[in-house]
């Protein structure tokens, strides 16, 4: 289940571990918007991205329930490196379903934590079938990018420690894709502060 609990707890379980990054006043933006604009610098985060923050607690919550069988997931980018990062931890094996067409330095910077990595597929959609695919056959946990409660658990950790340092937020402009970050960080939010809006933004053509 998805709720501020579920977050907190997620806290407890990947404090330790990701960075808490800056949440910094954007003079610039500040002056174009007419608003105060902070942010939340997630790509200081360790491998680069909010995306450890899920994975880790997902796989943290396996290993809590005694579960070492090993994780597989499909991803070309943040989320590869996020679960191989977070697998190297608990010492348990790791595979990434990568497409094709992956540039090298993502299969490298995936391989670096000691995850191995199989390229299949034309696209992102072909990869996860096989992930899937492959995670029955071996006996290996799915971890996927967004439509898991403990993924989106672990994403929301990032709105915790924004209102722990401003609690008074008029709005959170979140960047939206799977929807996984904005999912966790609107439940944190509305537990904290009902009043603050939230505003998901996507490429327009994603």
């Amino acid at each position: 289940m998805l709720d501020l609990k579920s977050i907190e707890k997620a806290y407890e379980r990947v404090s330790d571990v990701v960075h808490r990054t800056p949440f910094s006043y954007a003079p610039n933006l500040s002056q174009m918007c007419g608003y105060e604009v902070y942010l939340k610098k997630e790509n200081l985060q360790r491998t680069g991205a909010f995306k450890l923050r899920g994975a880790f607690n997902k796989i943290a919550s396996l290993i809590e329930a005694g579960d070492r069988g090993g994780v597989v997931a499909a991803s070309a980018g943040n989320h590869a490196q996020g679960v191989a990062f977070s697998a190297k931890h608990f010492n348990i094996e790791a595979t990434i379903i990568m497409p094709e067409s992956t540039p090298l330095t993502k299969v490298m910077g995936v391989k670096e934590f000691g995850a191995n990595v199989i390229l299949h597929g034309s696209n992102y959609d072909e990869a996860y079938a096989y992930a899937v695919t492959f995670g029955e056959e071996n006996n290996y946990t799915f971890v996927h990018p967004f439509t898991d409660d403990e993924v989106m658990s672990g994403q929301g950790t990032v709105t915790l420690e924004m209102f722990e340092e401003h609690n008074d937020l008029d709005a959170l402009v979140v960047p939206v894709g799977g929807g996984g970050l904005i999912s966790g960080m609107s439940v944190a939010s509305k537990a904290l502060n009902p009043k603050t809006k939230i505003i998901g933004v996507s490429s327009a053509g994603a």
